[in-house]
């Protein structure tokens, strides 16, 4: 659906008083740096040019009213502005209404309502931050519709903060950092401790990305991720009790396997050895694409899903069977699951002629395997969350 198509379609849902502003934020996927972000180190994601819109204007009243083109069933959503908190029944609005009760939070003023027409392109429980591009979306909105005086860190943070306690989900920073950040052609590197970051330029050299979804349903993803978090925790603070450091990301490899013995649960240790190594493979990372060595970058993708798979433990037989068929192909430079894991995406660095026979191939080996298929996406690295301007009719 372009612009003018979801214009339209908000005047059907909301009528047709007044002229809206359409908006985007980019979707993300993080090349390396996989569950580094809650324990404080770096990750390296970018945005796509893939991602979600919105169709929004004021209201006199106090009321939000939000509708999904992708999830028509809900209908029109409504909350007051003044009573916002989560409800069961308001599913995927309870997203924006966290962003909007946050920033109330925070002390910025919205002095009335708004309605609000979403749109996504990032496949749901794909792993690409749909929620943070959907936050981070709704934020600007809410800034750009009654001129908020919030800085993008803030939206950031803000976003961070919604999801955290008002959907009760323990995610890092990365997500909407990544969405919030985005710059075309660009991945940025966030040292997840100090929020420090630097934009590298994606010159993959005759490189596509692309994005392998297992279609695979995310069931386990949240009880499993709350799980690492308490395990890496845990691990944390039995080196704490010899070492002055705060997170799992402030240490060397060196420093690691000096120490590691402090962690008496295998399980424990194991994770903690995921989060060590894979803050220092994502530094090294970008060394090797700041010095021109894609292959060096693509074998540390893979390193970092074989860790991953033995020491985090967080990926199952879709993602696997996937980045195996994909380490297999002739055209592969590196492939590796990407976000929470069980389910979800692989991101693979492929050499531009091969990529149809990527697809097919890789596509073919995996429905043969586990009986569905598979969805692919050549995809584009985008700019971050901006008002689109083109001229509406």
């Amino acid at each position: 659906m372009d612009i003018n198509g979801l214009v339209k379609k908000f005047y059907q849902v909301f009528g047709d008083d007044g002229k809206p502003r359409v908006f985007f934020a980019p979707g993300r996927v993080n090349l390396i740096g996989e569950h580094t972000d809650y324990n404080g180190g770096n990750v390296f994601p970018c945005a796509l040019d893939i991602g979600t819109y919105a169709v929004a204007r004021k209201r006199e009243d106090n009321l939000i009213r939000g509708y999904s083109s992708n999830i028509e069933s809900f209908g029109i959503i409504e909350a007051q502005i003044e009573s916002l908190s989560h409800e069961v029944g308001h599913d995927w609005f309870n997203y924006p209404k966290g962003v909007v009760s946050t920033l109330g939070s925070h002390g910025h003023s919205i002095e009335n309502g708004f309605d609000v027409l979403y749109h996504g392109t990032i496949p749901n429980g794909s792993g690409l931050s749909s929620s943070a591009s959907l936050e981070i979306l709704t934020g600007v909105v809410v800034r750009d519709l009654f001129d908020l005086e919030v800085t993008m860190m803030e939206l950031v943070k803000i976003s961070k903060q919604a999801e955290n306690e008002f959907n009760g989900v323990n995610c890092g920073i990365m997500d909407q950092f990544a969405v919030g950040f985005g710059k075309k052609n660009h991945a940025v590197l966030l040292d997840c401790n100090t929020l420090e970051y630097e934009y590298t330029p994606i010159e993959l050299g005759g490189n596509f990305l692309v994005i392998g979804n297992t279609n695979k349903k995310r069931t386990l993803a949240a009880s499993a991720y709350n799980q690492r978090c308490k395990e890496t925790a845990n691990a944390l603070k039995a080196l704490q009790s010899a070492l002055e450091i705060k997170s799992l990301g402030e240490l060397s490899i060196e420093e690691f396997e000096k120490n590691k013995h402090l962690i008496e649960d295998g399980i424990e240790r194991k994770r903690a050895k995921h989060a060590v190594y894979e803050n220092q493979r994502t530094i090294q990372a970008v060394k090797e694409l700041n010095g021109g060595n894609i292959h060096g970058f693509g074998q540390l993708m893979n390193e970092s899903h074989k860790s991953l798979k033995e020491d985090y433990e967080v990926t199952g037989e879709e993602l696997d069977t996937m980045v195996q068929l994909a380490w297999n192909h002739k055209g592969t430079i590196g492939s590796r699951m990407t976000g929470a894991g069980f389910g979800g995406c692989t991101v693979s660095i492929v050499k531009e002629d091969l990529v149809e026979s990527f697809i097919e191939k890789v596509g073919q080996g995996y429905e043969e395997i586990i009986g569905y298929p598979a969805t692919f996406y050549v995809v584009a690295v985008g700019d971050g969350p901006r008002e689109l301007t083109e001229v509406l009719r």
